[in-house]
């Protein structure tokens, strides 16, 4: 196995036809050149490649590889997978159907645990927002940020559409699959198809409040029972290569926190579990909405603060209430990691500075994110993808620039209408340069 990246022919094909990788090849060339194999640099490779990667689908696992290889899970035994893997690739042909097999050895290989002292900076799973559209959206404005999928249960995973449930783009990756379900065995098949289908991490849900779940027995009644929780994980573990995590609440209804939640922990460590998201409030499965859950009962930091000293060994990320990125830093002087939802979904901008904030790399230029999505965006529709199926995550992109009034107004009123193409998108964002422009004359 290689060690280093060399330069190469184009691998990217479309109708038989070479087509140049531009900056990408000039990276690469650099890369080879000078032996380093740091994150800003390879970061300077992906625009380019996400960009031809929505153009032309035959590009899609060369920019699986390329994504994964500034991961926050990146090392050197990573880079070397990488590197074999863009060999086979390209004898094979962008085009090989093993293809795909090889890109989810890749990114298996790639999925190691975290290294010592690295953060998490995390976009909370959230249903009905946290689709592969929005995580596209959110990987152009950072590609640090550990993204989720909404919520699957395991009996969807196994008996229904997986392409419509798993499917994601390649350059989402790191992406984490949510699982939902109460029987190990079901739950261990459902992880072992999504690991095949390329996810980085699979996460179980222990910590949604709502009815249909709980009739369901799973998320957070689960709480109740630590040991079944257990023996989910330790059959998904069983199943998979790739980290097995458990996302929970501080407990339910009138469980005392200090123990249900220190009692959850421990259990699921003893199955092997060492990454843990904690919603730092209860969950009242009774009297309370989902929203009212979100909202009303009371945060407690200082517990999750105190799971963490006492159990160093363990990651833990802190979850709920985290408005903005100085809150995030200031309880990353306390856990492992921080999980941002609403914030991240409604003011998805605040992911731009996420790179530079917390993992030394360069802040995102949002123009520059958004003329990428707009390429996605125009492959997405030539698919039959509705337009509003991937604008509607842009609303709050712009909040607080001159027009953003008059861009999410034009979205609202045109993206769901029959036929609604990319000059709807591009009209939206001619709001935003013709305020801007007034406001600086």
């Amino acid at each position: 196995m290689r060690a280093s990246l060399s330069v190469r022919k184009p691998i990217v094909t479309q109708n038989g036809r070479g087509v140049s990788l531009g900056a990408g090849d000039a990276c690469l060339t650099s890369c080879a050149a000078s032996g380093s194999y740091d994150q800003p640099t390879l970061s300077g490779v992906l625009s380019p490649l996400r960009r031809i990667a929505f153009r032309y689908p035959d590009s899609e696992h060369f920019a699986v590889a390329l994504t994964a290889s500034t991961a926050p899970r990146v090392n050197a035994p990573a880079r070397d997978t990488l590197a074999n893997f863009l060999d086979i690739v390209e004898m094979n042909g962008a085009n090989h159907p093993d293809n795909r097999r090889i890109a989810i050895s890749a990114m298996t290989a790639i999925s190691k645990p975290l290294a010592a002292g690295q953060k998490i900076f995390a976009v909370a799973p959230m249903m009905e927002w946290t689709d592969r559209h929005c995580r596209v959206l959110h990987r152009l404005l950072s590609s640090q940020a550990l993204l989720y999928t909404e919520m699957v249960t395991a009996e969807a995973v196994i008996r229904g559409d997986r392409a419509r449930l798993l499917g994601f783009d390649a350059v989402e990756h790191p992406v984490a699959l949510q699982l939902g379900g109460a029987e190990p065995t079901r739950l261990a098949e459902a992880a072992r198809i999504g690991a095949e289908f390329g996810y980085s991490e699979i996460n179980l849900n222990v910590g949604c409040p709502s009815d249909r779940v709980q009739s369901g027995r799973f998320g957070a009644c689960l709480m109740r029972e630590p040991a079944l929780v257990a023996d989910c994980v330790a059959a998904m573990r069983a199943a998979v290569p790739v980290p097995v995590t458990v996302k929970c609440r501080l407990g339910v209804d009138d469980q005392n926190p200090e123990e249900s939640l220190r009692t959850l922990i421990d259990a699921c460590a003893q199955a092997g579990v060492t990454i843990f998201a904690v919603h730092a409030r209860k969950a009242w499965l009774e009297g309370l909405s989902p929203k009212d859950n979100r909202e009303k009962p009371p945060l407690d930091y200082d517990l999750v603060y105190r799971v963490k000293r006492e159990r160093p060994e363990l990651t833990i990320v802190v979850n709920g209430g985290i408005a903005t990125l100085d809150e995030a830093a200031r309880h990353l002087e306390h856990a492992d990691g921080v999980m941002l939802g609403r914030a991240a979904y409604q003011s998805p901008a605040i992911l731009a500075q996420v790179d530079a904030r917390f993992f030394g790399g360069d802040a995102r230029e949002i123009d520059a994110a958004t003329d990428a999505y707009c390429d996605y965006v125009g492959a997405q529709l030539a698919k039959g993808v509705p337009l509003h199926a991937m604008t509607k995550h842009m609303l709050g992109l712009f909040s607080g620039r001159p027009g953003a009034r008059l861009f999410r107004r034009h979205l609202s009123e045109n993206a769901t209408r029959a036929g609604a193409g990319i000059g709807v998108l591009r009209d939206a964002l001619a709001h935003l340069q013709r305020a801007g422009d007034l406001a600086a004359a």
